[in-house]
């Protein structure tokens, strides 16, 4: 049996009855969420809080000369509680919440950031690391161990070890003030999605939909309270993706425009002031660190290094996407003036007409397609498929591993020799108390030094289907799974002693690599032939319907790479802002901004608008969204490589998981990535897949 982690029961606070506090017995540490409480979290963190000062002063004031062993082997040992509850607290608290998890999480966050403080800002410890970091050439060291020094040292030192000691008291400030804002700004984000949602009586006013998609609307308002009518949620992006099917233009325009302003509405919900006031703290901070501006201190760790290489990348991307923006915008024009409509288009209007063009311009429609990619058969006999080929792992699905939701699925993973070596977990389904998007995240990442193997989980936000339907999804779902996988491929197959350098502890502009080129396999023949099957018939989808869908993977790239594009050099305009600038009106800099960089097509608008950008607010991709392109440019790289030297083939999938996926952080990250490719990367083969 299973529960919801979030059940009260008996609010006892007994330490000693608080199944937090010790390791998990059940196979692979997984948590037992049949036994956790809300109210368990709170003393659990506090004691792992307590715990981890009290490691950190132990080496800190350790009398002996330092050592790799006695400094850095016992950072990476400290700390076990914490990040045992904060991964099982953190996983729930965004894909699981409630009012008292969210309270929990902004009383906590300001006592984390100042537990961050007190590490990097222990001059002792520091002392201890730098002198190590100076002598690490001489240490004998393998080369796993050097990385580590010197992760800690740079690490270290862009956290503010080195600041003035007349700003630390400032510094601690603000990074927890920093900390209750990010919280805060996430919880607001929630309520204000489920706020903005659009409730309807009127069956009219659905016209479009099928009669699956219509009950799946009533069955969200009776899940809301309002049984008899229907309810359209919005997820987290400016577009809404039931655009595309709705008729009534109207409803269009009212369910866009909820979205476009779920969090400026001057309520409790709105966001304004929070991300207006963390750009000052950002830019602050990194005056303070000695950088011009948050974006120069950010990325200095990353693969581009600075905001200009970032912004060189874009730009040879901007003029290409808008043109092609540009003539699917008049193409679509033609398709409304040839209805007799009589309007201009807009925003709210693409997604519906752009789809009226692929019926006519490849004779594809998304309701002909969409029969053949049931949920299940993507993972089972898509994705898991389709890692067995490359890299020779195997899936067993396990129903004695305890989950939070009943419609959870847990599977243990087996390498090629039939040795069992992690597990795996789903959680696909949207619900209101879950944050918006995808996203793949660790409740144990992989460490040699600790003996801990990966428990790993992908969530995502589809939509359920009415109680005895299918769960059937659109092809961009089918992609959205493969890419959340390529993250898990890259925590499970992590092969590292120290859990600092482990799986997806890499910059932000590498992480995505293993997620953006596992989709590539998506369209593979071999392996969507295997997977796109009809629910009804078990047919595979007719060649002439599969050859339809392939040739529309350039469809629709232009607005795609447009509104990608103004997201991340968005976030690039609030993260160069230097300290003392004043924004008194987010919203107005947001326009000032798109009209700056030259991306304020009014049909095109940003994946994400500042105030529901979680990405950069809360999500650790401050002056880092351009990432997403920088991966995909290697991302693309290297499936050419597959496609020159065989496509799928075991040997290939072994070369890029020994290479790519299973070396985390323990080696420079571009010297593995040209090693693996035997050259520098090329831009050509991602503008050829994007139709540029």
């Amino acid at each position: 049996m299973t529960i919801c982690a979030c059940t009260q029961g008996n609010k006892h606070t007994d330490m000693a009855d608080n199944p937090l506090m010790q390791p998990s017995a059940l196979p692979y540490g997984a948590p037992d969420f049949t036994k956790i409480e809300t109210n368990h979290f709170k003393p659990a963190i506090e004691a792992g809080i307590a715990e981890k000062l009290a490691e950190i002063e132990t080496i800190a004031d350790n009398a002996e000369a330092p050592t790799f062993d006695n400094t850095l082997v016992a950072l990476e040992r400290s700390g076990e509680l914490l990040g045992r509850v904060y991964s099982v607290f953190g996983l729930l608290s965004s894909a699981n919440t409630n009012d008292e998890l969210q309270a929990i999480e902004e009383e906590m966050s300001p006592k984390l950031a100042a537990l961050s403080n007190a590490v990097f800002l222990n001059e002792k410890l520091f002392g201890r690391i730098k002198m190590i970091y100076d002598q690490r050439e001489s240490l004998g060291l393998d080369a796993e161990s050097k990385r580590l020094v010197e992760i800690y040292y740079d690490h270290f030192v862009l956290q503010g070890a080195n600041i003035a000691d007349a700003d630390k008291a400032e510094f601690k400030a603000l990074k927890e003030e920093e900390a209750t804002l990010i919280t805060r700004f996430a919880n607001k984000l929630l309520a204000a999605a489920k706020a903005a949602a659009w409730v309807t009586d009127n069956t009219d006013e659905l016209q479009g939909l099928s009669d699956t998609e219509i009950q799946n609307l009533a069955l969200n308002a009776k899940n809301s309270g309002q049984e008899g009518k229907y309810l359209i949620p919005i997820q987290n992006t400016t577009q809404q993706p039931i655009l595309k099917s709705l008729a009534d233009r109207s409803v269009r325009e009212t369910i866009f425009r909820r979205s476009w302003s779920r969090t400026e509405q001057g309520d409790d919900n709105d966001t304004r002031d929070i991300i207006t006031r963390i750009a000052e703290i950002r830019a602050r901070q990194s005056k303070m660190l000695g950088y011009k501006n948050y974006a120069e201190w950010s990325l200095i760790d990353q693969m581009a290094k600075t905001p200009e290489a970032a912004l060189d990348l874009m730009s040879k991307l901007t003029n290409g996407a808008q043109e092609k923006a540009k003539r699917e915008a008049r193409r679509i024009q033609e398709m409304i003036d040839a209805s007799g409509e009589k309007f201009a288009l807009e925003a709210w209007d693409w997604n519906f007409y752009s789809e009226k063009v692929r019926q006519a311009d490849y004779a594809l429609d998304e309701n002909a397609i969409k029969p053949y990619f049931l949920l299940s058969n993507v993972l089972e006999k898509g994705i898991f498929y389709a890692a067995e080929k490359l890299y020779g792992i195997t899936f067993k699905e396990r129903s004695d591993i305890p989950v939070y939701q009943e419609d959870m699925r847990v599977f243990e993973v087996f390498d090629e020799n039939g040795e069992p070596f992690a597990l795996f977990y789903t959680d696909f389904f949207k619900r209101d108390n879950k944050a918006g998007g995808a996203w793949m995240g660790n409740i144990t990442e992989q460490s040699h030094l600790l003996n801990k193997k990966p428990v790993i989980y992908n969530v995502c936000n589809f939509t359920k289907p009415a109680p005895g339907q299918p769960a059937l999804i659109s092809f961009d779902d089918v992609e959205t799974m493969f890419h959340e996988f390529g993250h898990a491929l890259h925590g499970l197959f992590a092969n590292s002693k120290y859990p600092s350098l482990s799986g997806t502890n890499v910059p932000r502009d590498f992480v995505e690599l293993p997620s953006q080129f596992n989709e590539h396999w998506a369209i593979y023949p071999e392996i969507f032939n295997n997977y796109a099957i009809h629910y009804e018939t078990g047919e595979p989808m007719p060649a002439d319907l599969a050859d339809k869908l392939k040739k529309t993977t350039t469809f629709n790239q232009g607005y795609m790479l447009t509104e990608l594009l103004a997201a991340a050099l968005l976030d690039m305009q609030w993260h160069t802002l230097t300290d003392g600038t004043k924004i008194d009106d987010p919203v107005q800099f947001e326009k000032n901004a798109l009209v700056r960089i030259g991306l304020n097509m009014k049909e095109v608008p940003p994946r994400y608008r500042s105030t529901y950008f979680l990405h950069i607010w809360g999500h650790g991709y401050a002056a880092g969204y351009y990432a997403y392109l920088w991966a995909e440019m290697l991302d693309n790289d290297a499936y050419a490589w597959f496609e020159e030297n065989g496509g799928l083939t075991r040997a290939n999938g072994q070369r890029f998981r020994d290479m790519i996926l299973s070396v985390g952080n323990t080696c420079d990250l571009e010297k593995a990535y040209t090693d693996f490719r035997g050259k520098q990367p090329d831009i050509a083969p991602m503008l050829r897949n994007r139709g540029l």
